[in-house]
């Protein structure tokens, strides 16, 4: 079965949703969703879009804090593009029935940590499913939309897949694994965006959705793309502390609003150690700083408390956050809330320019598989939905200006069905999913060791042979192809850290402590 539109998108959230909005006055646009159209990482955004909105605030003094976080690792001019562009995208996204919060005739600013002003836009503490909701209402609204969701997708149909092979490189779409008709289905378009989020989920503990498996940064590598930076993965310094709730983050905007970071028992405050910004420090400090006591005095979590703000405060700036906590038995009115590091973001990604362009003709990609050059090595906070916008909306004007260069897809070869085979030991993808996850955490997570590195990488050898048998042999599954791109991913991170001889940003590894003095990218050729 084939399907063909105009512009395919993958990924149904802030990017893939912002640039099909922008296409669809004049094309009839595709969106593909792994699973349900509202369970992306977009929806779990608690905090809010960054944006000069408060006086004596200013272009240049965003860019700089964005650029501080990043180590200097950031392209400055894609900075200065995505943070120019911010107060625009707001007012889109307020103009599409977004309720931001305000206070008076203006917005409402919060200030988050490496911010120097207040200059958070928010819903709330629920500030993306709010941008979500908003954003599916309209492409539900639209005519030339057509959502699609339950479609997981399995590789790009290149030039490769062409019935007569031409030899182009070009991105003619992508073969998707349907939940519910249980077939592989073709979806052929004249553009490709991918849109498909970040690698979270390569790791034990991460605040990012279930599918976030790094899914577009493997295709568009297997299918010759750059990649770039993905030796910087985030990881949020407060993630909750449960045993049976694994993945809650407790938004920055709670050390924005004076949560205070504290060793459980003894009530004492240890970021003013660490840095002067103290709790306001970049996450990347922050993070360290948390693990750096945890273990230090065998702990299990550290404490986060914004009790001595008052009850009233509290809820009023988090009611959400303090709903669930209440579910399970903690009032962060009155006590403080257990929390840990947990990855959090994907900062590299598939290196695209400022139209949203990869290396391969025919494919964009925006939001959080890419590397743009606006996060360098470590995310400044609240810049990753703002990102989404002004990409999303980037690969959209470049598509629309220059359509008449985009063929029409030739004829692509379906997909091969001739190895389909049920496997009665389907225990190796849970098996291989939970040893990937594990290492990852234990050998690639906040502190590194070019051994420890080495350890994950021979493992990742031994599955790659393994998964690659399995794969070749048996029908796809959801489960399956997802392993598949989670150790492609796994591997793309290690390889960038094992090369990256220093220490910046969201890489610390004790080998080489030091920042050398010239700040180059990562980057990955096929």
């Amino acid at each position: 079965m084939t399907r063909t539109s105009d512009i395919l998108i993958i990924g149904s959230g802030a990017a893939g949703l912002t640039a099909a909005l922008n296409l669809a006055d004049r094309f009839k646009v595709t969106v593909l969703a792994k699973g349900r159209l509202d369970e992306g990482s977009t929806a779990w955004a608690q905090g809010g879009i960054a944006a000069v909105l408060e006086e004596g605030d200013s272009f240049e003094q965003h860019v700089e804090d964005t650029i501080v976080a990043g180590a200097g690792l950031n392209d400055r001019a894609t900075v200065e593009f995505v943070v120019e562009n911010a107060p625009a995208a707001i007012a889109r996204l307020a103009q599409l029935g977004v309720p931001f919060n305000t206070e008076g005739n203006a917005l409402h600013l919060t200030r988050e940590g490496g911010h120097s002003h207040r200059r958070i836009v928010h819903v709330d503490d629920a500030t993306g499913a709010a941008v979500q909701a908003a954003l599916l209402k309209a492409a539900h609204a639209h005519p030339n939309v057509t959502l699609v969701p339950d479609m997981v997708v399995i590789d790009l149909a290149t030039s490769r897949h062409e019935a007569r092979y031409s030899g182009a490189g070009n991105v003619w779409g992508v073969y998707a694994f349907s939940r519910e008709r249980r077939r592989v289905e073709l979806f052929t378009a004249r553009a490709t965006i991918l849109a498909t989020g970040g690698a979270g989920r390569t790791y034990l503990f991460s605040t990012a959705p279930r599918g976030a498996t790094g899914d577009g940064i493997a295709m568009a590598w297997r299918a010759g793309c750059r990649i770039s930076n993905m030796e910087f993965m985030q990881f949020h310094p407060t993630c909750l502390y449960n045993l049976e709730v694994k993945n809650f983050l407790i938004t920055e905007a709670v050390r924005g609003e004076g949560g205070q970071l504290k060793i459980p028992g003894t009530g004492h405050r240890f970021m003013p150690e660490f840095d002067l910004r103290a709790e306001l420090a970049p996450r990347d400090v922050v993070a360290r700083a948390i693990d750096h006591e945890i273990k230090r005095l065998g702990l299990d979590f550290v404490h986060l408390d914004i009790s001595h703000m008052g009850a009233d405060f509290v809820a009023r700036h988090f009611p959400t956050i303090h709903a669930r906590l209440l579910d399970l038995d903690i009032d962060m009115t009155r006590e403080p809330i257990p929390v840990v590091p947990a990855q959090h973001y994907t900062c590299g990604g598939i290196v695209i320019d400022r139209d949203g362009k990869t290396d391969l003709p025919g494919l964009y990609a925006a939001g959080e598989c890419t590397q743009s050059g606006l996060h360098g090595a470590n995310r400044l906070a609240s810049n990753s939905l703002l990102e989404c916008f002004v990409y999303g909306e980037a690969a959209a004007s470049h598509i629309a200006a220059h359509w008449g260069d985009l063929a029409a897809p030739p004829a692509i070869r379906p997909w091969d069905e001739s190895r389909v085979a049920d496997s009665d030991e389907e225990v190796v993808i849970k098996q291989n999913w939970t040893e990937i996850r594990r290492f990852m955490w234990n050998y690639v997570g906040i502190v590194r060791t070019t051994k420890r590195l080495e350890r994950a990488a021979h493992r990742i050898k031994l599955l790659r042979e393994e998964v690659a048998d399995y794969y070749g042999h048996f029908r796809v599954t959801p489960d399956l192809i997802e392993l598949r791109n989670l150790l492609e991913s796994a591997d793309l991170i290690v390889r960038s850290a094992l090369h990256r001889k220093e220490s910046r940003g969201l890489h610390y590894t004790l080998d080489y402590p030091d920042l050398l003095p010239l700040a180059e990218d990562t980057v990955l050729v096929p």
